[in-house]
């Protein structure tokens, strides 16, 4: 903390491995092919080298430490600093254009030139976007705010352990608020750790990292969780799980955006929302913050359509006129209205607010449907309409108290999902990332008959090898899959996929594409690597009948099912 506060900013910025916020969507994310091409250039040998050298190593950064290794300078170059890496990586990122493949390898053949062996490493690491260094963000985010309290404390000699939980737990408050790390660190060097919350606070037009829900497999231990508690049971939308923020400035210009789940821009995907906004909220509403589902809706019928409907709608509309997939929004929270923060109410006021200042809109804006039971009849009643009217199933959730505030990026036992599938087999569906297929056979000779899938390990930053799938696809899906990964084939695994010689499959892919599935159940397996030793020191865990339901558009893979989700 005592170094330049920028230098702070782009050391953090540089260690979760972003140059801009996620909403901002700026990524560096650089392809082999230019990657390979300023290797070469920089440790000055052929291009068909540094790709042998790939093939043999699997990791670009290893490649160019020992191509870094093997080079002789006459002059040292001048060394770099944090500051000088982040803002060519910017450049890098924001170069586009003609030539922009040539400018951009010119930029990173610079960076290269000025490094040592393992800073070459981790620099061609960086610009793939994973230092593979088992470093989490929720871990830079710990030691951001113990750093910051003991600047601020002169010391840690009379810190105690609890002082750097509170600190911590501050901190990931904020960033799941405000995320953006440029403010929130420029806020502590200027007011401190305590102060960060009055000054980096919930803002429309920032993206909230969302809060979800614990599954539940019976509705009697739901009424266990809630005992002598008030409750509400919402339908389960089959959709896109969508934050809307609006602001009207005194000046009378209005602005509305769109986020996903995972803090992507989505307006322009949701144009028609977007535009129906001065429809659904009321004329004294200046700004606001709603969580809300967005599924497929049919114009004619008024009812809902599949998931997979939703997910043919383009990701840019150009043209309003030519959306062919109808969109209808069910609201179910308010978590910003004119000018105030409403997370740390209770969901029964942001409920009555939400129903004050909104009103529905036929085909464009609903409320979720809910109602408030206490008994099990009634949730296993109202969980059976939901299914009937083409929901997932419920959502439960405390009304008053603590418990009921809305809480940013946690899955919360105060809300809970319960599906029809859960009462039978294994439960809630898993999110798995698509790392490799195997030729197809018979009916399915010329595409993939099966994938290998896996679950993702945050702490060791790895894909583990989880089951093989070739049930639940249409001889469209085959063909669909075949096409977009065909996109992302590699020639070799990736050092960080966790997978064994038993399972390998004939072709391997980059981790670009997440699925959801479900299966029978949960089974230990010698030869998959999801957690393995965790259960038994031999073992990893499977699953048993996998089958495809739906491409997850909405995730990137490091948002997938996590080794420790399935133990």
């Amino acid at each position: 903390m005592a170094i330049n506060q920028q230098q702070l900013i782009h050391a953090v910025m540089l260690c979760v491995t972003k140059i801009a916020p996620d909403h901002e969507g700026i990524e560096l994310g650089i392809g082999e092919s230019i990657l390979i091409k300023s290797i070469a250039s920089a440790t000055g040998r052929q291009t068909s080298r540094v790709k042998q050298d790939h093939q043999e190593l699997g990791d670009l950064g290893t490649v160019v430490m020992r191509g870094k290794s093997n080079q002789r300078t006459m002059f040292k170059p001048k060394p770099l600093d944090i500051s000088k890496v982040f803002t060519t990586f910017k450049e890098i990122a924001l170069t586009s254009g003609s030539n922009s493949i040539q400018k951009k390898s010119s930029l990173i053949t610079g960076l290269l030139a000025s490094c040592c062996e393992i800073e070459a490493k981790y620099l061609i690491r960086s610009l793939e976007g994973r230092l593979r260094i088992g470093l989490a963000e929720s871990t830079v985010q710990t030691a951001l705010a113990q750093a910051a309290l003991i600047h601020e404390s002169g010391g840690e000699e009379d810190l105690e352990a609890s002082d750097f939980q509170q600190a911590t737990e501050h901190l990931k408050q904020v960033l799941s608020e405000f995320p953006m790390y440029d403010k929130v660190i420029a806020s502590i060097y200027e007011h401190g750790m305590s102060d960060i919350a009055n000054h980096c606070m919930l803002t429309p037009t920032l993206p909230v990292k969302p809060m979800l829900a614990k599954i539940e497999k019976a509705a009697d231990d739901i009424l266990r969780r809630f005992e002598n508690q008030s409750f509400t049971c919402e339908y389960k939308y089959d959709g896109e799980r969508s934050q809307i923020h609006f602001v009207r400035e005194a000046g009378g210009e209005e602005t509305c955006v769109i986020f996903s789940r995972n803090a992507e821009n989505n307006t322009n995907k949701y144009p028609d929302i977007a535009r129906a906004v001065k429809e659904f909220a009321k004329a004294d509403v200046t700004s606001f913050i709603l969580d809300c589902e967005a599924v497929a809706w049919d114009l004619e019928t008024g009812k809902i359509r599949s998931f997979q409907t939703l997910s043919s709608r383009k990701k840019k509309v150009e043209d309003e006129s030519e959306i062919k997939v109808g969109v209808c929004c069910f609201a179910f929270d308010l978590l910003f209205l004119n000018g105030e923060p409403l997370i740390r109410q209770p969901l029964r006021k942001r409920r009555e607010l939400l129903h004050k200042h909104f009103e529905p809109v036929k085909n464009k804006f609903q409320f979720a449907i809910s109602k408030d039971l206490t008994e099990v009849e009634g949730i296993q009643e109202f969980l059976e309409q939901s299914i009937v009217d083409n929901c997932e199933g419920l959502m439960v959730k405390t009304l008053d108290g603590d418990m009921s505030s809305y809480e940013p990026s946690k899955r919360s036992m105060n809300w809970l999902k319960l599906k029809k599938d859960y009462v039978d087999g294994l439960g809630d569906s898993l999110d798995l990332v698509v790392i490799g297929a195997y030729y197809g056979k018979g009916k399915r000779a010329g595409a993939y008959g099966a994938y290998l899938l896996a679950c993702y390990d945050p702490d060791r930053e790895e894909y583990q090898t989880i089951c093989k799938i070739g049930t639940g696809f249409s001889e469209a899906d085959l063909e669909s899959h075949k096409t977009q990964l065909d996109q992302s084939k590699i020639e070799n695994p990736k050092p960080y996929y966790a997978a064994s010689e038993k399972t390998k499959p004939d072709i391997w892919f980059e981790p670009t594409q997440v699925w959801e599935v479900k299966a029978a159940d949960l089974s230990l397996s010698p030869i998959y690597q999801a957690a393995f030793g965790e259960t038994d020191a031999s073992k990893g865990i499977s699953l048993r009948f996998p089958r495809f339901i739906r491409i997850r558009d909405d995730k990137s893979p490091e948002m997938a099912t996590t080794s420790s989700q399935v133990t």
